[in-house]
């Protein structure tokens, strides 16, 4: 019992002893407990605090739209749903007949406009040598006419002068020897009555008479010619200024004709705008022909086909949609109490919520208005009712590097940009 008595009395002694050591233990534990909180909340406080983050993102790219450019009827459809497909490669196939139709049509009007233009562009030259033939003809010919009027102006004011003045000088003379041979005579006679003269003395004196009554009459129907010649000549200058006259308006209709050069010209203009315009109608043709072949416009995956062949289609109408999964961004909204710090050019992380990885990039841009405000009804906050909420604003981030990850629209991510503060 006294032994009993004395182990109790130890271990009572080993208890005193020992709890101070526990609660030295225990408060040295909770103090490293605390200097771990602080440490880990400075890095905390340090790392995030250079950096803003949002889980409100998602993937974003352009979606293309593919539609029919003119009406017809689908005779092939070359891709299915989800195919990766290249620029340039065909989709769809259009009944190409009606559009060939128009296309000859377009090409047999080329060759009728070009046959016309040739046609035009030979007639000028033609039209040119003729009429400046004409011209020269004409004028050679009023040169003529006018140089014969001349002559018979000449001609007619000599016979009307001169030469009637000269015959009736020729008549005057004639007129003068006729009296005296005349008075000769009767004076003879009365000398051969009484035979004072002989018979040839007298006959020689009625001789002389005759001779000299001849000669008047042919002096006057000289002056009588001579007049007649003068009024032939007179005739003449008017037939030549007839003539003249006639030429003038040959020069005329001719230097009227060379007008012809510039209406055919004009029609070789006409004739090339036709041929520009059959030309213009071909390409017209031969584009709506090309659009019966539908091709893809980018790279990318069909997605939502909704066309077959047989299928009767309108421009405009939804045939299906690519998107080009290797041009994609990410569309992060963040509060705007967040973008104080934040600048185009900042690195970001995107976590991708698919494939529990990140992925690198950089911010592009900040949108110009909160996403409210380009909502499709954004809020009127003047009637009285405004209750103050955090905004947030849509930030463009460009994706640097996927590291094989497929990023698809519509996917959510985490963004996380470094501002360096």
């Amino acid at each position: 019992m006294p032994d009993v008595m004395e182990d109790l009395s130890q271990m009572e002694d080993t208890k005193k002893v020992a709890a101070p050591k526990k609660r030295g233990r225990v408060k040295f534990v909770f103090l490293g407990f605390v200097a771990v909180l602080a440490a880990v909340g400075t890095w905390a406080y340090l790392h995030f605090r250079g950096q803003v983050s949002t889980d409100d993102a998602q993937v974003d790219a352009h979606i293309v739209a593919i539609a029919p450019r003119i009406p017809g009827n689908v005779t092939e459809v070359l891709v299915l749903d989800n195919q990766h497909v290249k620029a340039g490669e065909p989709l769809v196939r259009i009944d190409p007949r009606d559009y060939q139709v128009r296309v000859d049509q377009a090409k047999a009007a080329v060759v009728q406009a070009e046959s016309q233009l040739h046609t035009a562009r030979t007639v000028v030259p033609l039209t040119n040598e003729t009429t400046e033939s004409g011209t020269t003809g004409a004028t050679a010919q009023l040169s003529d006419a006018m140089a014969e009027l001349e002559r018979a102006r000449i001609a007619a004011r000599q016979a009307s002068t001169s030469d009637i003045a000269g015959a009736q000088a020729n008549v005057r003379a004639r007129q003068a020897n006729n009296d005296r041979a005349q008075a000769d005579l009767a004076r003879m006679k009365p000398l051969l009555d009484k035979a004072e003269i002989s018979q040839q003395q007298y006959d020689a004196y009625v001789a002389a008479a005759r001779v000299a009554e001849s000669e008047l009459h042919v002096a006057q129907e000289k002056l009588a010619s001579v007049r007649q010649d003068a009024e032939i000549k007179a005739a003449a200058v008017n037939a030549a200024q007839s003539r003249v006259a006639q030429a003038q308006a040959a020069v005329e209709n001719a230097q009227a004709n060379r007008k012809q050069v510039d209406v055919r010209r004009a029609e070789t203009g006409s004739a090339q705008a036709a041929v520009e315009v059959a030309q213009a109608n071909l390409a017209a043709a031969l584009l709506q022909l090309s659009y019966t072949t539908i091709t893809a416009p980018v790279d990318g995956v069909v997605t939502r086909k909704s066309v077959e062949p047989g299928q009767t289609v309108a421009p405009g109408q939804s045939l299906m949609t690519i998107i080009p999964l290797h041009d994609v961004w990410v569309t992060a909204n963040f509060k705007e109490t967040q973008l104080a710090g934040v600048r185009a050019g900042q690195r970001a992380e995107i976590g991708v919520d698919m494939y529990g990885q990140t992925v690198e990039g950089h911010v592009d841009s900040i949108a110009g208005a909160t996403g409210s405000r380009l909502s499709l009804l954004p809020p009127e906050n003047a009637t009285g009712n405004f209750v103050k909420v955090v905004q947030r604003i849509p930030v463009k981030i460009l994706v640097d590097k996927t590291g094989g990850l497929i990023l698809r629209p519509g996917m959510n991510v985490d963004a996380t940009i470094f501002t360096g503060k």
